[in-house]
């Protein structure tokens, strides 16, 4: 295993909260706070971390993609995104995660997501951090199956889903998109 869990109950105000804590050699992945809206702007306001995706976004949509994660998935799913920070600074660097899809080619999908900060780029963390989502989803969760939905001119990521044993499945086509992404796979053991 690479990482452990911890959940903590933090008091706020009169209520308990739950934190998701996952803990790797170098990082710490734990639930998204409103007050992460900064960091995260550095990484979906990067026009060079978004080239893969839909391009660079605004402060107001970081916010709320911040709130969706508080207020939907941690809530519905019991899982969702997490701030990926960096060990020794305690700088978030970006997300690493877990993202339900309702319809991937005709069925329901969870997907392992991550991206980091251009700073944080060939340092192995996207690495480090996915693979420990992916133990997470397979030994505490109960998945036993993740994609990751991955551009083809992406070789970078490609390379950490084939690292965390992921393989190509198969081309699925968007709504809305000019080409196909691919599907990369892994099953649990």
């Amino acid at each position: 295993m690479t990482g452990w869990c911890d959940r903590r109950y933090i008091i706020t105000g009169s209520q308990f909260a739950c934190m998701f804590i996952l803990k790797t050699e170098r990082l710490l992945l734990r639930h998204f706070h409103i007050l992460d809206g900064e960091a995260m702007f550095r990484v979906f306001g990067d026009e060079e971390v978004m080239r893969f995706s839909e391009g660079i976004q605004t402060k107001e949509w970081v916010q709320a993609w911040l709130r969706t994660c508080l207020e939907r998935y941690y809530q519905t799913w019991g899982f969702g995104p997490y701030a990926v920070v960096e060990g020794r600074s305690r700088e978030v660097i970006g997300y690493c995660g877990l993202f339900f899809f309702p319809d991937v080619a005709g069925q329901p999908e969870v997907e392992i997501g991550y991206r980091l900060a251009r700073s944080a780029w060939g340092q192995g963390y996207a690495t480090e951090a996915a693979r420990a989502v992916r133990d997470f989803a397979f030994d505490t969760v109960g998945l036993k199956r993740l994609i990751a939905i991955i551009d083809p001119a992406n070789a970078a990521s490609i390379r950490v889903a084939e690292k965390i044993g992921m393989q190509y499945e198969k081309e699925v086509m968007f709504e809305g998109y000019t080409h196909p992404d691919h599907v990369y796979v892994v099953a649990a053991s």
